[in-house]
């Protein structure tokens, strides 16, 4: 599996190769409680189809009249507005005076897509600058995982970043780990998975995750973890987990767990003082890892965890009863 910006921009590709004439619409600007945010990406076909969304399905359908109804669009880029009146926001489904804006592109062969797709595919982060005058467009290497907007827009330039800008390790390559990276890939994630057994790497395959076999705390030190970066160690082997935490909790990385129950934990946590771990890094352990949602089974599980990933990589705060031991202490 991969993104949905990466799905929109090969669905739009290829139908480009086919000879399809192909609008793209981003979201730029949001007031209220718009349905998605700046960055995200819509592709209509000439024929209507389309892939991607920038609303809950009345926008969509207006553009697709339009399109219907006068023919193809001028090839310039230009900028459309929803939900000026309350009137408009009503129809397309916008809270009362909300605005939506949206940048049109005609694609073409200028439209730098091959280049854009085949960097994210191999796991690099890029950023599109569209020149709104020319409809001319240029790719920049984002060399870092970078912080800041996904899409900026000036009314002379739109610039969005495309592909992944966060990163997650996970250690071990058992079943949950296949789980946990197939929804994080999803969610523009560069995911690697360490685990130094071969027993565990053997018949591996899921295509956009890096798989290496070092020792994990040695795979930590060498990812140089920072604020955009995970660590969620899945083995349950202390020789595996135990020196890759201590290592991932003196980082700034944002969100460090390991699963187990809470007895497990709780002897984990006692382990990791043995080594001088203080008391500071051990409040960022999350362990038992992901929220409480009460589910038993591997793709729940990984549901539960890259739930919590969210939440903290949008700085939410995570109500304690919705953790996974606080939840289950309340169960009994």
């Amino acid at each position: 599996m991969h993104s949905v910006d990466r799905e929109v921009l090969e669905t739009a590709s290829r139908w480009l190769s086919q000879g399809r004439g192909v609008q793209l619409y981003t979201v730029v600007t949001t007031w209220g409680s718009s349905p998605r945010p700046p960055g995200a990406m819509l592709a209509i076909r000439d024929d209507g189809r389309l892939v991607g969304s920038v609303s809950g399905g009345c926008i969509e359908d207006d553009l697709i009249d339009r399109l219907r109804r006068d023919g193809p669009p001028n090839p310039h880029p230009e900028l459309v507005e929803y939900g000026v009146s309350a009137d408009e926001a009503h129809r397309f489904g916008l809270p009362c005076g909300g605005t939506m804006r949206l940048v049109r592109e005609t694609l073409s062969s200028a439209s730098a897509l091959p280049g854009l797709i085949e960097a994210m595919c191999n796991g690099r982060a890029m950023r599109r600058v569209l020149d709104m005058a020319t409809g001319s467009v240029t790719l920049t290497p984002l060399a870092e995982h970078l912080d800041g907007d996904a899409c900026m827009f000036d009314g002379e330039r739109l610039v969005t970043s495309h592909g992944p800008t966060w990163r997650l390790l996970l250690i071990g390559a058992g079943q949950l780990t296949q789980y946990v990276a197939n929804i994080a890939l999803t969610l523009d994630y560069a995911v690697t998975v360490c685990d130094p057994r071969e027993e565990y790497r053997e018949g591996w395959q899921m295509p956009g995750v890096t798989l290496v076999r070092t020792m994990p705390d040695d795979t930590v030190i060498g990812m140089r973890p920072d604020a955009r970066m995970a660590v969620v160690a899945l083995t349950h082997d202390p020789k595996l987990d135990d020196l890759a935490l201590m290592e991932a909790l003196m980082s700034p990385a944002f969100y460090v767990g390991a699963i187990g129950s809470r007895v497990n934990n709780d002897k984990r946590r006692e382990r990791l003082r043995l080594f001088g771990v203080t008391e500071a890094a051990l409040s960022r352990l999350r362990g038992p890892v992901g929220l409480h949602l009460g589910g038993r089974t591997p793709p729940e599980i990984a549901v539960s965890i890259v739930a919590e990933l969210t939440a903290r990589r949008h700085r939410l705060p995570v109500m304690s009863l919705m953790d996974v031991q606080a939840g289950k202490a309340l169960a009994g």
